[in-house]
C-alpha cells in the first residue's frame, strides 16, 4: 500500500499477512454501541458537534445493499468494458496495480467519466453512498461530494477484481485522490474493509475544515484524560511513517508502543470507545460490525494500544504529527500534519 502525491497511484501492495464531532442518529447509534458492548467497554458517548461545514445529513438506508449493486452495475457492463475495468480476483502485481493496493487517484489512470454511462455513474454513487453509514458518511467520504483534487465522482475510478455474479468471489474498488475502499461480499472472511483502506483529506489536519478533524479533536479529549504517567507511556518520539510498512502487523505485539486500554480507567476506557466509535463512524453496520468481531477474535479491545508521535513538525498547540491506534490484527495510523492520511489494516490473526 503505497500513495504518491505526485504519481496519483501506488507502486507497492499491502497483504494481508502480516472516526466525535459527529452525531449519532438514536438507532444508529445504538446498534453501533451495540457493537462495542460485545467487548466489555462501557456504552455511553458524549455527543459532540461537527468541525467540517457539511450539508445537513439524514439517517436515511439504502434501499439496496451495496453488494446487490454491485451485481447491478456489473451485469450492465459491455464487453468493452469488462475488458477495460475488469481484473482477475487475484490479480498479481503488474506496475504496482493489485487488488490489495492503496491509490491515490483513479486505479490504472481509468476515470468514470469515461469508462462508465451517465447511469452506470449514478449507480455507481449509489453504490458509495450504500458503502457508508449514512448521508453523513458519504459526505465525509466524499469530502463534501469534491473528492479533493479528483474533484467529482467523474473524476474517480471503479475496478472490478473477478465476476461479480453468483457466488463467484470479487472485490468492487473505489479510488481517488485521497480514498481507496472496497466491497466484496466478504469474498475474503477475516480482513475488514475487504482489505487495507486509505482516506485523507486536504486540507490542514488540524483546521476546522478537514473533514477529519473530529477525529483527531476525540483523540484530544482521550489524551486529556490521562495522567502525566499515562501520557509519558502514551507519548513516543518520531513518527510511524506511511503506505504499506506503517500498517504491517507486528510478529511481537509486546513492542507495540502507546497506553494499552489495559491501563485505563472505567471513565477513560468510554473515551477510548469514542475514539473507536469516531473512526468508524463513516462506515456502515456491517463493516463497523466486522471491525469489532474481528478485534473480539484477536484479543480484545485490552489489547489495543493509542500512541502519540511527537516529531519536528510537532508544536504544544498542534500536539502531534501521528496518533496510531494498533494491536494484534489492527493498524489505524493517522497522519494529521500537513494534511490527513490515514492508512487502516484490520484482519484476523
Amino acid at each position: 500500500m503505497c500513495i504518491s502525491e505526485t504519481t496519483g497511484n501506488l507502486l507497492e501492495s499491502c497483504q494481508h499477512t502480516g472516526t466525535a464531532a459527529t452525531q449519532f442518529p438514536p438507532v444508529a447509534r445504538r446498534a453501533f454501541l451495540g457493537s462495542l458492548a460485545t467487548i466489555g467497554i462501557a456504552s455511553s458517548i458524549a455527543s459532540q458537534t461537527q468541525a467540517f461545514d457539511e450539508p445537513a445529513a439524514t439517517d436515511a438506508t439504502p434501499t439496496q445493499p451495496a453488494e446487490s449493486l454491485i451485481k447491478e452495475l456489473y451485469a450492465s457492463l459491455s464487453t468493452k468494458q469488462r475488458n477495460d475495468n475488469v481484473y482477475a480476483y487475484n490479480k498479481k502485481s503488474d506496475g504496482g496495480l493489485t487488488r490489495h493496493g492503496m491509490y491515490n487517484a483513479p486505479y490504472g489512470g481509468k476515470k468514470i467519466g469515461d469508462q462508465y454511462s451517465k447511469t452506470q455513474q449514478e449507480l455507481i454513487d449509489r453504490i458509495l453512498k450504500a458503502m457508508t453509514r449514512d448521508e453523513e458518511g458519504y459526505v465525509k467520504i466524499t469530502r463534501g461530494g469534491r473528492f479533493d483534487s479528483s474533484n467529482n465522482l467523474q473524476g474517480c475510478g471503479a475496478s472490478f477484481f473477478g465476476n461479480a455474479t453468483d457466488e463467484n468471489k470479487y472485490c468492487f474498488m473505489f479510488t481517488s485522490h485521497h480514498l481507496t475502499i472496497r466491497c466484496d461480499g466478504n469474498s475474503a472472511p477475516g480482513a475488514a474493509f475487504a482489505g487495507p483502506l486509505y482516506y485523507g483529506h486536504s486540507a490542514d489536519g488540524y483546521s476546522t475544515g478537514n473533514v477529519y478533524h473530529y477525529q483527531t479533536q476525540q483523540v484530544h479529549e482521550f489524551f486529556d484524560a490521562l495522567d502525566s504517567k499515562q501520557r509519558k507511556i502514551g507519548l513516543t518520539n518520531g513518527n510511524p511513517g506511511e503506505r504499506a510498512p506503517s500498517i504491517k502487523f507486528r510478529e511481537n505485539t509486546a513492542n507495540i508502543p502507546g497506553i494499552g486500554v489495559d491501563q485505563l480507567s472505567a471513565d477513560q476506557k468510554e473515551l477510548m470507545q469514542a475514539v473507536m466509535q469516531s473512526v468508524l463512524s463513516p462506515y456502515r453496520q456491517e463493516d463497523t460490525d466486522e471491525v469489532m468481531e474481528i478485534i473480539e477474535h484477536n484479543g480484545g479491545m485490552d489489547k489495543l494500544r493509542l500512541a502519540f508521535y511527537k516529531d519536528s513538525d510537532t508544536t504544544d498547540s498542534l500536539r502531534w504529527h501521528f496518533w496510531r491506534i494498533e494491536g494484534p490484527g489492527l493498524v489505524w495510523n493517522y497522519r494529521a500534519l500537513p494534511h490527513v492520511h490515514t492508512f487502516v489494516n484490520i484482519a484476523k490473526v
